[in-house]
């Protein structure tokens, strides 16, 4: 930027985005912008948009199943928020929260209640799959990890950011079949249209501290789709929670 002579400001009004995103695209390396951002970053400081990211020409030479994977993490916690923030903004027709709790999304994601009321009012389809908060596996798992914050608490949670954003059209919550449940606190599925963040719980370990795989849809029977699908089927047997 400095030999074209942009501020970071300047740059953003190039591209037609925020200030606060040109500074996300400068202080993270693995953030790669949408392609016609890159093409006009890149027009505006007279430079190839590989130059800029090559990892994007890594990402478009990925084959098979591997070209699913957006991104892997060690830790579910190592994920950007803003990761999660902007897979939630650009969803337009599916949000499908299938923690076992969901409660760390109300921590992370600042005003979530309106930002899914804005969701569910234009048009896209909100849901969230918790763990029965009286079921035995929620029994079982809370005497597993010996936390404080017990894992019934934490969906009550859930349920109270529900409640407060009250009876909306477009927005759905379930409990888990008792049946489904022990296959469903072992693997957390969030499905963001074509995009979906997912972590199996290891062992002992709550779900901050167990890996995490960013997944992108490309065709079925891949990566993406077997995760999504496991979520639909726990969602079919599911009960209403609200």
């Amino acid at each position: 930027m400095s030999a074209a002579g942009l501020t970071p400001r300047q740059l953003a009004g190039r591209v037609g985005v925020t200030g606060k995103t040109v500074e996300r695209w400068l202080s993270d390396d693995d953030l790669i912008p949408h392609a016609r951002n890159r093409e006009d970053a890149a027009q505006a400081l007279g430079v190839d948009a590989t130059m800029l990211w090559p990892k994007a020409v890594r990402d478009v030479l990925k084959t098979g199943s591997d070209r699913e994977i957006v991104r892997s993490y060690p830790y579910r916690s190592a994920c950007p928020s803003s990761v999660w923030g902007e897979l939630i903004t650009s969803a337009k027709s599916e949000l499908f929260f299938a923690g076992y709790t969901n409660y760390f999304l109300w921590l992370e994601q600042p005003n979530l209640v309106e930002t899914l009321r804005r969701k569910a009012a234009a048009g896209c389809r909100v849901r969230f799959l918790m763990g029965d908060p009286a079921g035995e596996v929620t029994r079982q798992r809370e005497a597993i990890e010996d936390v404080a914050l017990t894992v019934s608490t934490r969906i009550r949670i859930t349920l109270e950011h529900l409640h407060r954003l009250g009876p909306v059209e477009g927005v759905e919550a379930r409990f888990t079949a008792p049946e489904d449940a022990m296959n469903h606190v072992s693997l957390s599925v969030f499905r963001f249209d074509h995009s979906a963040l997912v972590t199996p719980h290891l062992a002992r370990l709550v779900g901050h501290d167990s890996p995490l795989m960013h997944l992108r849809g490309a065709g079925e029977g891949g990566m993406w789709s077997r995760f999504t699908d496991h979520a639909e089927e726990l969602w079919e047997r599911a009960t209403p929670a609200l």
